[in-house]
C-alpha cells in the first residue's frame, strides 16, 4: 500500500509538469523594426536631393525661358550687325549681352555641377548618381554651343538636361 500511495503521489506531483511541458507558450509578436537612423538619415538624404533637383528644375526653367527671349534678340541683331545697319555701340551692347548670357550658362553649369557632387558623395543619394551624372555636360555643351553662336541647339541641350532632371526626380520618389 506504501507503494501505491507514493505513486500516486508521484504521479499527482508529475501531472502539472507534464501539462506544462506540452502547453504552448504565447506565439512571439512580432515586432517590425524601428527605422534605424541610417534608415532615417537616408530618407532625409532623398528628400533633401529631391527639393535640390527641383529647385534646379525651376531655375533651369526661368532661366530658359529668358535666355529664350534674349536669343531671338541676339539672333535677329547679328542678323542687321552682318548687313551693316547696327551702329558701333549697339554692337557694344550686344556683346556685352553675349557676355552675360555666357556668364549666367557658366552659373547654370556650376549649379549642376555641385548638385552632381552631392549625389556622388552623399549616402543616401548615390544610388540615384548614376541617373543624374551627366546633366552638367549638358549644361557646359549649352554653353559652348551659346559661345559659338549656336543658340537655339543651346536652348535644345538644357531643355535635354531639365528632361534628365525631371526622370531623376521622378525615380527618388
Amino acid at each position: 500500500m506504501k507503494h501505491v500511495s507514493a505513486l500516486a503521489v508521484l504521479c499527482l506531483l508529475l501531472v502539472p509538469s507534464i501539462a506544462a511541458a506540452q502547453r504552448r507558450g504565447a506565439p512571439a509578436q512580432r515586432r517590425t523594426p524601428a527605422a534605424s537612423s541610417t534608415q532615417r538619415r537616408s530618407a532625409s538624404a532623398v528628400a533633401d536631393g529631391r527639393g535640390r533637383v527641383a529647385d534646379q528644375i525651376k531655375t533651369l526653367t526661368r532661366f530658359l525661358y529668358l535666355f529664350g527671349r534674349v536669343s531671338s534678340s541676339v539672333e535677329m541683331i547679328d542678323e542687321q550687325a552682318r548687313r551693316g545697319r547696327i551702329t558701333p555701340q549697339e554692337t557694344s551692347l550686344i556683346n556685352k549681352n553675349k557676355a552675360a548670357l555666357q556668364t549666367n550658362l557658366a552659373n547654370v553649369r556650376d549649379g549642376l555641377d555641385q548638385l552632381e557632387l552631392r549625389f556622388r558623395t552623399t549616402p543616401g543619394l548615390d544610388r540615384f548618381y548614376p541617373r543624374l551624372v551627366g546633366v552638367a555636360a549638358g549644361a557646359a555643351r549649352a554653353e559652348e554651343q551659346a559661345a559659338a553662336n549656336q543658340l537655339e541647339q543651346a536652348g535644345r541641350s538644357l531643355l535635354d538636361t531639365i528632361a534628365r532632371l525631371t526622370d531623376v526626380l521622378l525615380e527618388m520618389n
